[in-house]
């Protein structure tokens, strides 16, 4: 059985995967200042996304995606950026294009999503 998340916990996820690769280590305050969250509300969701099985953190407080946490971050990102480039290509500014890439993400099934990639490929 698939792991339930909300599309807030796979923006958590996201972000944690593009810090962990432009930082290495991530710390909650990291998360905060990208999503422009207060540490709080970060605190609650890595503790929500813990309790799920999405995210690990150690002694230090750096957080580590498990597994199933970056599959579904990777998942997301590569959704994210997909329709991110379709967006731009299509004349949409890149502000916008984020904004709504960012909704079309977690709307979209993974069924959908694979037949749109198939399609612009080729």
């Amino acid at each position: 059985m698939k792991p339930v998340i909300t599309p807030s916990g796979e923006d958590y996820l996201e972000t944690i995967l593009v810090l962990q690769k432009k930082l290495g280590m991530v710390r909650s305050v990291d998360v905060a200042r990208h999503m422009g969250f207060t540490k709080p509300s970060i605190t609650h969701a890595i503790t929500t996304l813990q309790a799920g099985g999405f995210v690990e953190r150690d002694e230090d407080g750096f957080i580590r995606l498990t597994d199933v946490g970056r599959e579904v971050a990777e998942r997301t990102y590569e959704k994210h950026c997909f329709f991110t480039e379709m967006l731009i290509e299509a004349g949409v500014d890149q502000e916008t294009a984020e904004a709504d890439a960012c909704r079309m993400e977690h709307a979209i099934s993974e069924d959908s999503f694979q037949h749109l990639k198939v399609k612009h490929q080729g």
